[in-house]
């Protein structure tokens, strides 16, 4: 099933979220024990708390702003890595773990959703540079270990961050485009509908209307001529009738098994799963086009006025029904043009149709033909 974009988002955001949580709680940590054994004195540890958990705070808030566009460098990053590098400043002076510099590399990764990739390189690589000469200095880490240490995080972090926006803003595309595609479809359909009529009426209102016009300038001049006139305007008109009545019943000639399919890709692309199983070789051409009708306009409800993930469409015996679980509000009968003018379509040719919330929290379209 395609997750729909925001969905996607909020997942994202929320791990990250997590993330700097489980961090928060592992500084927090470093900072209790470094005072407890007297590596660091209270002061020292209080400040350097609140810096390290300032600069986790202002990191989600950063990343907000920055997934759904790349804006320029804001105040909340320039005080998140002024925050970090409060935080590598107050490193234990002995007997460091090597956990504070991890502050400046979770800076940067936040740094590279608003900079180009060269800038992300360049403050990366000074910003490596000068926490392995502070911290090697300030304590007893030789500083090789640092400086690898240090390379493989100020690389995979910002790396991370990149593809996790990367993967947002592919879903959001895609699902964009879906949209668009479907909007596509619909309007090249009216534009062909549009297209028919104007064939089919374009040339006969022409001549019907220049007809009117001829018998009403002879109306007073021979009526007879005028008679003969108007017999012509109705047998045009009669025929002009016949003839957009055929193309609509055209268009009212569905077929079962493309509609099926058609709703299932259209739901699909909205990002809800569509399980189909029918069996319709023993239907009537009318009752498949009845049925046809059915599962357009409750694809059609599914679409515009639910929230649906999942539907599922099973036909068998002449019976339709459609379930879906984007139940808004609770629904006891048909709603909606569409679907009134199908409960009375179904009515006239001897068949049943209804609309009801199941106690499940499903919504039920179900209609009834005869085989």
């Amino acid at each position: 099933m395609a997750t729909r974009p925001e969905t996607a988002k909020k997942i994202l955001l929320y791990w990250m979220d997590a993330t700097f949580a489980v961090m928060g709680f592992m500084l927090s940590m470093l900072v209790l024990t470094s005072a407890g054994e007297g590596r660091i004195t209270v002061p020292r540890a209080v400040a350097a708390e609140v810096c390290a958990l300032a600069a986790l705070v202002f990191l989600p808030l950063i990343l907000r702003d920055a997934y759904d566009d790349r804006p320029r460098p804001t105040a909340k990053l320039v005080a998140c890595g002024l925050f970090a590098a409060s935080t590598v400043a107050l490193v234990p002076s002995s007997g460091a773990t090597g956990s504070w510099e991890m502050a400046g590399c979770f800076f940067l990764s936040a740094l590279a959703l608003y900079v180009p990739l060269w800038a992300t390189v360049c403050v990366g690589a000074a910003l490596v540079a000068l926490t392995t000469f502070y911290v090697s200095a300030v304590s007893d880490q030789p500083w090789p270990a640092l400086l690898l240490s240090l390379t493989l995080s100020a690389v995979l972090l910002p790396a991370t961050m990149m593809i996790w926006r990367w993967l947002w803003w592919t879903l959001r595309e895609a699902y964009d485009s879906r949209e668009a595609k479907a909007t596509l479809a619909v309007s090249n359909e009216r534009l062909r509908f549009a297209r028919d009529l104007h064939d089919l009426l374009g040339h006969s209102l022409s001549v019907l209307t220049l007809k009117s016009e001829l018998a009403a300038k002879l109306a007073t001049i021979d009526a007879g001529k005028a008679a003969a006139e108007m017999a012509d305007v109705r047998r045009l008109a009669a025929e002009s009738l016949a003839e957009v009545q055929a193309a609509v019943d055209g268009y009212r000639v569905l077929d079962l098994d493309e509609e099926l399919a058609g709703v299932r890709a259209a739901l699909e692309a909205a990002g809800a799963r569509c399980v189909i199983e029918a069996r319709t070789d023993d239907l009537s051409p009318a009752a498949r086009t009845l049925l046809a009708w059915a599962v357009r306009e409750g694809g059609t409800n599914v679409l515009k006025h639910s929230t649906a993930t999942r539907c599922a469409i099973v036909i068998d015996g002449g019976v339709l029904e459609m379930r879906n679980d984007g139940v808004r509000g609770p629904a006891t009968g048909p709603d909606g043009s569409g679907l009134r003018g199908l409960a009375e379509r179904m009515s006239a040719a001897g068949g049943s149709f209804t609309t009801a919330a199941t106690p499940s929290g499903e919504f039920l379209l179900r209609a009834a033909v005869s085989a």
